[in-house]
């Protein structure tokens, strides 16, 4: 289960928090008034979700890059990252 924190809290207890997560693979969101600003995970996790994402962007690019040119493999995964920015300033 993903535990809510607020930025006081965490200010406040951040060596508890950086136990929990480190041995006990605890995870938490930080919100500031409510809303959601950042996660603490353990960095196994990170590194499997970097990996998924990898995996899967390159899956993707394969099945679109077998009849395409390397400037338009470029263009999706430009077109992939913007749409992303845009999606987290929402």
């Amino acid at each position: 289960m993903i535990e809510t924190v607020s930025t006081l809290e965490m200010r406040q207890r951040l060596g508890d928090l950086l136990n929990r997560v480190a041995l006990r693979h605890d995870q938490f969101v930080i919100e500031r008034k409510g809303k959601a600003l950042a996660a603490m995970v353990p960095v196994e996790r990170l590194e499997q979700m970097q990996e998924a994402a990898r995996l899967h962007l390159l899956a993707t690019l394969s099945k679109r890059a077998g009849d395409s040119s390397q400037s338009k493999v470029d263009q999706l995964a430009n077109e992939a990252k913007h749409r992303t920015r845009k999606s987290r300033r929402k």
